[in-house]
């Protein structure tokens, strides 16, 4: 059996970009909306995350916490600082800014018509995934307004899973379909 050895800091720091070239590489086109999140911690979390996926943006609104907030900063580890975003106090604004840049809005919610997540087509990008309040979810004001709707499936008892958990999951199934999508229409 061959030995696994761990990378040190060094080696992983120099495989990552450098904050500079973060802001200004092109980025994967997946963007997360979230709407009335009530937890700075998983906002945090989902700042961390979109920087893992490379999204190409973080879209606040609602009574979502937005930075600078150091209980998004525990989790967020730097992350606000490498993931551009805005903060929208109204919804409507965030969708209609989606929508002006020929973006298409997908809910991250069960619903009736609601596809499979691993089901994203290269017709979908760019997409801006929407994900809802820990407790309610999506509202239908904001549902009525998206594309189309995605779902994580259950398999246990519980109907929903942890909204940063969700992000983490359906972000980075995007942008696998998104460069496996995009390297199918290249050749």
């Amino acid at each position: 059996m061959s030995e696994i050895r761990k990378l040190l800091h060094d080696e992983i720091h120099a495989q990552r970009l450098s904050v500079n070239q973060a802001l200004t590489a092109e980025r994967h086109p997946v963007s997360v909306l979230l709407n009335n999140v009530r937890s700075a911690y998983n906002v945090g979390s989902i700042f961390r995350t979109c920087d893992a996926a490379f999204v190409r943006e973080a879209l606040l609104t609602g009574f979502t916490p937005f930075p600078p907030r150091k209980d998004i900063e525990k989790t967020a580890l730097g992350a606000t600082n490498t993931v551009p975003w805005q903060y929208f106090d109204q919804t409507d604004e965030a969708v209609e800014y989606i929508e002006y840049s020929k973006t298409r809005l997908i809910a991250v919610e069960i619903t009736e018509s609601a596809r499979p997540y691993t089901d994203l087509k290269i017709a979908d990008f760019p997409c801006c995934l929407v994900f809802g309040n820990e407790l309610t979810g999506i509202s239908p004001e904001l549902l009525k307004r998206c594309h189309d709707s995605i779902e994580i499936p259950m398999y246990g008892v519980k109907h929903s899973l942890n909204v940063a958990v969700s992000v983490g999951i359906a972000v980075f199934e995007a942008v696998r379909l998104w460069k496996e999508k995009s390297k199918e229409n290249l050749a």
